[in-house]
């Protein structure tokens, strides 16, 4: 392999010779190239075009980053955290000041995640005229509210 880069750091591929495509090498590099993709919510498609390789090569060589997509981007957060906090230990004050972004900004996520999961209220039921009277006459059938009728309404009660 030649140590040349194309503008974006990957290596040149200069023809062999043979025909097809190079087979394809995994790396731990592009690995993480995989899994930081992921981690941006790229689809699996894009992540096979920056890596230049094929849908069945990406399902095939990084499998094991796929599977865990869902986790990736806590993992990227989680990553950013940890060094904004080494920097922030070393006493760098432009790093002090993002983790305190950083934080408010999780507080706020969290605090938007339990208004969602809190169950919403019911809106007050809206009932017209034909549905009011049939349940107040169902109130007062039930001995709600006897009012004047007394015990009159109520089926089965002859005096």
């Amino acid at each position: 392999m030649t140590d040349e880069t194309d503008l974006f750091g990957d290596p040149c591929r200069l023809p062999s010779g043979r025909r097809g495509r190079p087979a394809h090498r995994f790396s731990q590099k592009i690995a993480n190239k995989v899994m930081m993709l992921e981690a941006l919510g790229w689809s699996n498609e894009r992540i096979a075009h920056a890596i230049h390789c094929s849908l069945p090569t990406l399902r095939k060589y990084y499998f094991s980053e796929l599977k865990r997509r869902d986790i990736q981007r806590d993992r990227l957060d989680a990553w950013r955290f940890e060094k904004v906090v080494e920097q922030a230990d070393k006493g760098n004050v432009g790093a002090q000041r993002l983790l305190n972004q950083m934080v408010e900004k999780n507080d706020m996520m969290l605090a938007a995640a339990r208004m969602r999961a809190r169950p919403e209220e019911a809106p007050e039921e809206k009932l017209g005229k034909k549905e009011m009277a049939r349940r107040k006459a169902a109130d007062l059938a039930e001995g709600g509210d006897t009012g004047i009728w007394g015990s009159d309404l109520r089926p089965g009660n002859y005096h």
